[in-house]
């Protein structure tokens, strides 16, 4: 797969994590499963921009683009229309498939409230919001429910446990 990510950290995004790897094969497990896997197989070279920051900038994106007014733990921006998605074949330009933003502070406390561990849950928001990027949402049950069971088995294949079962406990 062409996938080309590009990662802006601020600096309390620890370094030494390796968070291109982790991207990376969050982002192309959440390819492998949504309605899309050619993407993998496409000459084409895809683009992912990922934006590793904190509440406040995020906070500030989530009001400007979605009128709330508060930090959340990752914002999507796709670029790509479902048609374009499906219709990748042969050589072009390079596609934008979109743009994923983190807040550091929402995802450690979300991860710690769920007792798992940090970089397990910045995996499950990597895959979550790339199938956002692919037209993916969960406006409701249905929906919900497709999204759900892609995440589940695009988590399964980077060994990372179902989240939604914790929940239940």
């Amino acid at each position: 797969m062409m996938l080309d990510i590009q990662i802006d950290a601020d600096p309390e995004w620890d370094s030494s994590t390796g968070w291109e790897s982790l991207v990376r094969s969050a982002a192309e497990a959440a390819i492998a499963e949504s309605a899309f896997p050619q993407l993998a197989r496409s000459q084409r070279p895809v683009e992912l921009s990922v934006r590793l920051t904190g509440n406040d900038e995020v906070r500030a994106l989530n009001a400007q683009w979605r009128g709330k007014d508060k930090p959340t733990n990752v914002l999507s921006f796709p670029q790509l229309e479902p048609r374009q998605l499906r219709d990748v074949a042969g050589e072009g330009p390079e596609l934008m498939l979109g743009d994923l933003v983190l807040a550091r502070e929402t995802c450690e406390r979300e991860a710690e409230e769920k007792r798992i561990p940090f970089k397990d849950h910045a995996a499950h928001l990597i895959v979550h919001g790339t199938l956002h990027l692919l037209a993916y949402d969960h406006q409701d049950d249905e929906s919900a429910d497709e999204m759900e069971s892609r995440e589940v088995r695009a988590l399964a294949r980077l060994g990372i446990a179902d989240p939604y079962l914790a929940e239940e406990l």
